[in-house]
């Protein structure tokens, strides 16, 4: 008995023993399977940037030919010109030599027929004379001496200018090609423009407007512009390889600096780069720059809105049928549409962005037609605007926090601050919070601008076309807030990406140590 419970105790430790090693093995086996998972990795990686690179240089060579071509090309195609233009420029002296020639020509031989009628003349006339001296007849020789002197008297000889009247010179038709000529064998390759450099000091970005300048290593006098490049991108630094976006070219700057206006900021950088041209050729890119273009960016929250409120992108148009519609669709399409799932959360996640969700509530309803964006702000100076339908029943923005009830209207509960426009009976623009209002004493702008510091709880609503202040709330935001939309019987349009007005920044700061005059509403 007591040896069969050794020989089954030695059973169990050899058991163990092979357990512990089968273990030992299959987790050597797991930590060489990582690492050879992580090699293979590697060298996929390592296969696609020498595959990506082969089919670059393929590229290269193709270009290479394409270009030598080209140039070649261009370079018989200025030297037939060069000669055309000498060509007509001999062909238009050689036509002045002759011209100049033949009026010489015709001068000089006019004179020497003249001169040559004169001397026949003289001639017949000195044979008559002296065929009357040698005369022996006394009686007629009186008439003709004095026949013969009024002869010679009115002979051409005695009217002819003995003075050539054209030059056999030409020499005022040489030329000297001296200077000509050495320029031509200075010609040579146009040498191509020096790369920019930007200079990221003088760089700018405000007012949804950016101003780029850059400069030059040595002053080039055959630079005839510069091509600009800019692409928007959410990587700091140096372009990738492959970007989201594409290049964008600004094209016939003539200046070292540009400003590009009317830019929407919805990516959180922008990336630039600048290349010098002359009537040839141009040089290489610089080193691109990237500079940060902060903005609020953010998306209507279909899954918040009533259902009457028609919500597509950054625009909303009050639908009266649309509760029944949606009644109708609801069990189809349900789908979980909070604003951590909405397309503009998948499209770009911005540092700001968080879920909005009013937890345990659905979208507002009763009367409480409104919507929300599906981005939080819960740090620093946010700026957006909104222009709405001036006919519209009811209009409100503003902003709220996440506890607003599904069946609270804006500006009629602590959750919420906001400026209303009402046109029913009598029109009437107010600013609104936790059910008080106070009526503006402005005109109603075309649309509104909404101005949040969270930091120092002040919430202001501008006029946007002329950036006028409206109305001022002063507040201390203890949660994050939400800007809300109300409307109904109209429509509204959202602009979004936009940074604070430095107009509106330097006018906060003026008013950074005044109270607020509506105090009343905080």
């Amino acid at each position: 008995m007591q040896t069969a419970c050794e020989d089954l105790r030695t059973t169990e430790r050899l058991c163990e023993s092979d357990s512990a090693g089968v273990m030992e093995t299959l987790r050597n086996k797991i930590k060489k399977s990582e690492s050879l998972r992580k090699i293979t990795t590697t060298l996929t990686l390592k296969n696609e940037e020498i595959t990506n690179f082969l089919c670059s240089l393929k590229q290269s060579l193709d270009n290479l030919e394409a270009n030598s071509t080209r140039v070649q090309g261009d370079l018989e195609s200025e030297f037939s010109s060069l000669h055309a233009v000498l060509d007509q420029l001999k062909d238009g002296m050689l036509t002045r030599i002759k011209q100049e020639r033949a009026s010489r020509t015709y001068e000089l031989q006019s004179q020497l027929s003249a001169c040559s009628k004169a001397l026949e003349s003289s001639e017949e006339l000195l044979e008559l004379a002296n065929q009357t001296l040698c005369s022996s007849e006394t009686d007629g020789f009186m008439q003709a001496a004095k026949d013969i002197k009024d002869s010679v008297t009115m002979a051409p000889a005695f009217r002819l200018s003995l003075k050539a009247k054209a030059s056999d010179n030409m020499s005022h038709m040489m030329v000297d090609f001296s200077q000509e000529r050495e320029m031509l064998q200075g010609i040579s390759f146009l040498p191509v423009p020096a790369t920019p450099e930007l200079a990221t000091s003088e760089c700018q970005v405000c007012d949804n407007t950016v101003s780029v300048a850059w400069t030059l290593q040595e002053p080039d006098s055959k630079i005839d512009h510069y091509i600009l490049e800019h692409r928007r991108t959410n990587h700091e630094g140096p372009p990738r390889i492959r970007e989201e976006y594409p290049w964008m070219v600004v094209e016939g700057i003539r200046e070292m600096e540009h400003t590009l206006t009317g830019l929407r900021f919805d990516t959180r950088y922008m990336t630039f780069r600048v290349k010098a041209c002359n009537k040839a050729v141009a040089g290489e890119f610089s080193e691109p720059i990237t500079l940060e273009t902060h903005a609020f960016l953010f998306k209507l929250d279909a899954a918040s809105a009533h259902q009457n409120l028609k919500v597509e992108d950054l625009s909303v148009e009050w639908d009266s049928c649309g509760g029944k519609v949606q009644e109708i669709r609801k069990d189809k399409n349900r789908t979980n549409q909070s604003p951590m799932h909405s397309p503009a959360r998948v499209s770009l996640m911005s540092p700001k962005r968080g879920p909005t969700t009013r937890v345990g509530r659905d979208r507002f309803t009763a009367e409480s037609y409104t919507v929300l964006a599906d981005t939080m702000i819960d740090a620093g100076q946010q700026y957006w605007e909104v222009r709405f339908d001036k006919d519209s029943k009811a209009f409100a923005v503003g902003v709220a926090l996440r506890s607003l009830g599904r069946f609270d209207q804006l500006g009629k509960s602590s959750a919420s601050w906001c400026i209303h426009l009402n046109n029913w009976l009598q029109q009437s623009l107010t600013a609104k919070h936790n059910n008080k209002a106070r009526t503006l004493d402005c005109a109603i702008p075309d649309r509104i601008g909404v101005y949040c510091n969270y930091e120092e709880g002040v919430l202001s609503f501008y006029d946007a076309k002329l950036k006028q202040l409206m109305h001022t709330f002063r507040a201390k935001f203890t949660q994050p807030i939400i800007p809300a939309f109300m409307v109904w019987n109209g429509t509204f349009s959202v602009k979004t990406g936009l940074q604070v007005p430095s107009v509106v920044q330097s006018g906060q700061r003026k008013n950074s140590n005044t109270s607020s005059s509506n105090a009343s509403l905080t």
